[in-house]
């Protein structure tokens, strides 16, 4: 797939509305009971990065990333920020914070994940653009060291141990992360004077698939 390891500018992203969505397909039936269904295992997200802008300066900005990715063409980096780290909004990333697997004595290789629970209900997550720089990693009650005990693909969330852990040994993982997106557009239109008298252009994201 197409995609560009850059970061969409934070400053905008951060006045930007947006989070994930579902499909559910449903079907009444004659009794008037229902049955749901959905196609899809993950959720995605969608954003408005238009409502973001502040200045012209902004629209600038972003018209100039919209070009370097051709539009729709090439998918990018976004940080959501109310969701945007392993840890508790408030809290700071730690090795423990999220259980990604169990050691078997011979897997050496893990995808890193975050957990949504609710009660005893809970989403699994895949996380595939983590931040460079940001990822701790523990197994057992110790944190590794990257590069002497692990190795990160910050373009995929794969960690790959020098040597696999031992047999039910709890790997976890700290980290913060970006969520991979495209625009879902391939026009942009602005207007400085409706800019100047308050009104924004829309500018949609949308999460992509990248494994």
């Amino acid at each position: 797939m197409s995609f560009h390891e850059v970061r969409f500018p934070t400053k905008l992203s951060f006045g930007s509305v947006g989070g994930p969505e579902r499909r559910t397909d449903v079907v009444t039936l004659a009794n008037g009971f229902e049955e749901r269904n959905t196609p899809w295992a993950h959720s995605r997200r969608r954003y408005d990065a238009g409502l973001g802008m502040c200045s012209l300066d902004d629209v600038e900005a972003v018209i100039s990333f919209f070009e370097a990715r051709r539009g729709q063409m090439y998918g990018f980096r976004w940080k959501d920020w109310s969701d945007y780290k392993s840890s508790r909004a408030s809290g700071s990333v730690a090795a423990d914070d999220q259980v990604i697997a169990v050691g078997d004595g011979v897997t050496t290789k893990f995808q890193l994940v975050k957990t949504y629970r609710s009660d005893e209900f809970s989403y699994v997550r895949p996380i595939a653009k983590p931040v460079a720089g940001t990822v701790r990693i523990g197994v057992g009650q110790d944190e590794m060291r990257e590069s002497f005990d692990y190795e990160i693909d910050i373009t995929t969330g794969a960690i790959e141990f020098v040597h696999a852990p031992v047999e039910a040994m709890t790997i976890t993982a700290g980290f913060e992360f970006d969520v991979p997106v495209r625009f879902d557009t391939d026009r942009i239109q602005t207007s400085v004077a409706s800019f100047q008298a308050g009104e924004v252009p829309n500018v949609p994201i949308i999460e992509v698939r990248v494994r």
